[in-house]
């Protein structure tokens, strides 16, 4: 199976070094930053030769990144966040090109699974009114967006779970935290917290290599909960 590294900073490198483990081969790299691109995005010679294409780039690259790779057939697993406010146009791109795209916030496999956890307690906390909600999350200085798009996924999986009074967002941008969520549910006289903490961006890059391996010759949009089986369509 045969990737395209679509952005080659420390996440890009990372994908290309596990890809082995996952009988994958890095194909070529686009990242006119770095000293190993190998093309451009828009290179013919892609078309044909790369199964899917691995974006960890920025939120103002989504779009064109996106764009450029459906036309040319390839599969996508798109890993950078941000892009929100563009995804009904992301998703008539895909569709109308016929390709299939994973995108999710956080690929790591724990970060999904925490998600239902969290989903499952605002669930249980909003019948009991003296109970208020919050998310925190922290991550290196050198992300850019904040709150981080698993932050709001959280946010959206409690209040989507029934938790409909106001939840408190906050970030924090410092050093080169990996990532780190917490949830926590407060009332008169006790706390709750539920923490998801990574320990290095391997489980994001092994996560996103699991998905690129899943979304080859599929069609359609998916998230990583749909590379887990954890949802069905």
């Amino acid at each position: 199976m045969r990737l395209l590294l679509v952005g080659y900073g420390k996440m890009g490198r990372m994908v290309g070094d596990l890809a082995p483990q996952y009988s994958c081969e890095v194909a070529g790299v686009v990242d006119p930053m770095s000293k190993a691109q190998t093309g451009a995005l828009d290179d013919p010679r892609w078309k044909g030769t790369v199964d899917v294409a691995v974006d960890f780039t920025s939120p103002d690259a989504v779009v064109s990144n996106v764009t450029a790779l459906a036309k040319q057939g390839i599969n996508i697993v798109l890993g950078t966040t941000g892009w929100g406010a563009h995804e009904a146009e992301l998703k008539k791109v895909v569709a109308d090109a016929g390709v299939g795209i994973v995108a999710a916030p956080n690929f790591s496999t724990g970060v999904v699974l925490f998600e239902l956890l969290v989903a499952r307690a605002a669930g249980i906390f909003a019948a009991q009114p003296e109970f208020g909600a919050w998310v925190h999350e922290a991550h290196h200085a050198a992300k850019k967006d904040a709150p981080s798009g698993t932050a709001l996924k959280l946010k959206n999986s409690m209040e989507a779970a029934g938790f409909n009074r106001p939840i408190d967002v906050s970030a924090t941008r410092a050093g080169y935290i990996p990532g780190t969520h917490t949830i926590g549910f407060d009332g008169p006289s006790e706390s709750i917290t539920l923490t998801h903490t990574a320990r290095d961006r391997g489980g994001f890059a092994r996560g996103a290599l699991s998905a690129a391996r899943w979304v080859k010759g599929r069609t359609g949009w998916y998230t990583m909960q749909d590379v887990l089986g954890i949802t069905s369509r």
